[in-house]
């Protein structure tokens, strides 16, 4: 029986890579957005769709109008055998339009070290990715412990305007333990993380606040932690089976200061932009 593979890290390989051309304009961008996904998607879970208009044609002298506009699009797949099948189902075929599609698998070589070094998946990436696969009720998360790991002030006070305008330099880290349950499966694993941020405090609404975005962001780093220990079995007769990564995570929640600092983050390296950096691809369009 034919088993795809799923795992919750950023794909990076050429061949799960299409590029589309020959898209018509017929429709706004939006519903030849929502026709591509509806099409691809079909194939199999999709970890990017971009579209975008045509360059504009540059036309020969003597003719009044450019060329029909149009767009193009990549689409990436999850799996590398998904991105195949639709490539050869797609290819040449006018699907919801009145021309043929092109549709070619990227060659585009792929750097040795983003090969070896591939990166976990966004939490709405593996949401996403775990909803499509497994339905809304085929996992849920529990928070194993929440701490606060250090509240202290840093440095000097700094004088403002007046005794009332002093701030003080501060620093919170908190560390979070999530666990990650498959029910069906009878599957169940860990993530563990921890985040800090030195901040300038000047009152105790800042505070309350910081705590806050802190506490959120560790959940979300502890619960993607977790995602990367599972593996999707897609079977060829539509069933979904999930395995769990051998690893050396099985935490307590004592030992969470520990074993956790291979998964630090300081607020400064956690842009809320750092979930979309590489989705914005490159388009070489450098096809087989």
């Amino acid at each position: 029986m034919e088993v795809t593979v799923l795992d919750f890290l950023v794909p990076v390989e050429n061949n799960k890579t299409l590029f589309v051309w020959n898209i018509e304009s017929f429709l706004c961008e939006a519903q030849i957005y929502d026709q591509l996904r509806c099409v691809f998607s079909s194939f199999g879970p999709l970890y990017l769709l971009k579209l975008r208009p045509n360059a504009a044609a540059l036309h020969p002298p003597g003719c009044s109008s450019p060329h029909p506009p149009g767009f193009s699009a990549l689409v990436k797949f999850f799996s590398a055998a998904q991105a195949s099948e639709a490539q050869r189902r797609t290819d040449g075929c006018s699907l919801f339009q009145n021309v043929p599609l092109k549709v070619r698998l990227s060659s585009k070589q792929t750097p040795h070290f983003l090969s070896v070094s591939r990166r976990p998946l966004s939490l709405a990436h593996c949401l996403e990715l775990a909803n499509q696969c497994l339905g809304f009720n085929g996992w849920t998360s529990d928070i194993i412990t929440l701490k606060e790991l250090t509240d202290e002030e840093e440095g000097d006070e700094e004088d403002g305007e007046g005794e009332e305008g002093r701030v003080r330099k501060r620093r919170l880290r908190f560390g979070c333990l999530m666990q990650l349950s498959f029910p069906r499966h009878t599957q169940t694993t860990r993530g563990a993380a921890v985040v800090e941020d030195s901040f300038t405090c000047t009152g105790p609404d800042v505070l309350l606040q910081k705590r806050r975005k802190l506490q959120k962001l560790v959940r979300d780093k502890a619960l993607v932690q977790a995602f990367t220990t599972v593996l999707l079995l897609l079977l060829g007769n539509g069933k979904v089976m999930v395995e769990v990564k051998q690893t050396s995570d099985q935490f307590v929640p004592e030992q969470i200061e520990g074993v956790v600092q291979v998964n630090e983050f300081s607020w400064g390296e956690l842009d809320p932009k750092e979930e979309e950096e590489g989705e914005d691809e490159d388009w070489d369009l450098t096809v087989s």
